[in-house]
């Protein structure tokens, strides 16, 4: 008769020691063995499925935040559609070829209510930049310059109303909300635009503005609108402008907020109630590497390329 093997056999031995003297032997069976090896192929394989699932879930999250961009990408991509410049006090500052006409927050574009207050919506395809990072100033000779800046906002402006009208200016180079919202600042008075309160959420926002005459009398009956909105995740105050209930009753329209979304490359789109657009974190004014356009101009070329572009923008008219 033949005999059963030892249990020694049917197992594999194993030894644990507390040190080199104190060894104890001890004996796994064939199926328990087994057993643990295959929990831990399957915890590497569950843990290889999560990292796989992270990847295919949020790509377009992790490339639309994009941590690390610098000034480069507004040096890159508006380059086609304007002039870089070194300019005194500001450094490297860009002109748009836009025309003789051009007024930032006033020519294509339209503003539309969202959880950040009002927000500017432009029509030119590099409008997603200049309109919501940085500030606008301007020149004599050169007309309105950008000069950017690494925080993100809905845009950029100071609010006044006067007697049936709103009105905005883009905020100056350099200016904080809260200086903004001090009595010594306030805008020259041809850099302020006014429309009709049920006006200004319009398209084409230059046939509906104020004379220079009725903006100068404006001005000086104007109140400035102190609401701010905040973002809690950025940590930072944009100034939202008209009350939405205000704007509702006047108007005697309902007006929706609409949701932005963050777009993962340079440009911006409306759909329905969805504003998708380009805002990546800026790396601050420390972290910014010694970096300059490559089709930078000097002021004096720049200025008789605007006067060509001012000639050429009339004659087509």
């Amino acid at each position: 008769m033949k005999q059963p093997r030892s249990t020694k056999e049917n197992t594999s031995e194993q030894k644990t020691c507390i040190d080199k003297n104190s060894c104890v032997r001890h004996y796994i069976q064939p199926a328990t063995k087994r057993y643990l090896q295959m929990k831990s192929i399957i915890k590497s394989v569950s843990l290889l499925f999560a990292i796989v699932l992270l990847a295919v879930a949020f790509p377009k999250q992790a490339s639309a935040q994009q941590a690390n961009v610098r000034f480069q990408v507004f040096y890159d991509e508006l380059s086609p559609y304007g002039q870089w410049i070194d300019y005194p006090n500001y450094g490297n500052v860009w002109i748009p070829d836009a025309g003789a006409d051009f007024v930032p927050y006033s020519t294509e574009g339209h503003w539309v209510l969202s959880n950040y207050g009002w927000t500017w919506v432009s029509d030119y395809d590099w409008g997603w930049g200049p309109f919501h990072y940085g500030r606008w100033g301007h020149d004599n000779r050169y007309g309105w310059f950008w000069v950017p800046d690494n925080e993100w906002g809905p845009s950029w402006v100071s609010w006044r109303r006067a007697n049936g009208y709103y009105g905005w200016a883009p905020m100056a180079p350099g200016l904080s909300i809260n200086v903004s919202f001090g009595r010594k600042y306030t805008n020259p008075d041809d850099h302020w635009v006014f429309v009709r309160e049920r006006d200004f959420q319009r398209s084409e926002l230059p046939n509906y503005q104020a004379s220079k005459v009725k903006i100068n009398n404006l001005l000086r009956e104007s109140v400035l609108i102190k609401r701010k909105s905040a973002n809690s995740k950025q940590q930072t105050y944009y100034v939202s402008g008209p009350a939405r209930e205000e704007v509702q009753k006047i108007t005697g329209r309902s007006i929706n907020r609409i949701v932005i979304k963050d777009n993962n490359k340079p440009g911006q789109h409306l759909s329905k109630d969805q504003l998708y657009i380009y805002r990546p974190h800026v790396a601050t004014n420390q972290q910014q590497k010694a970096t300059t356009p490559t089709n930078s101009t000097n002021r004096k070329q720049a200025s008789q390329h605007q006067k060509t572009a001012t000639s050429s923008h009339h004659d087509k008219k």
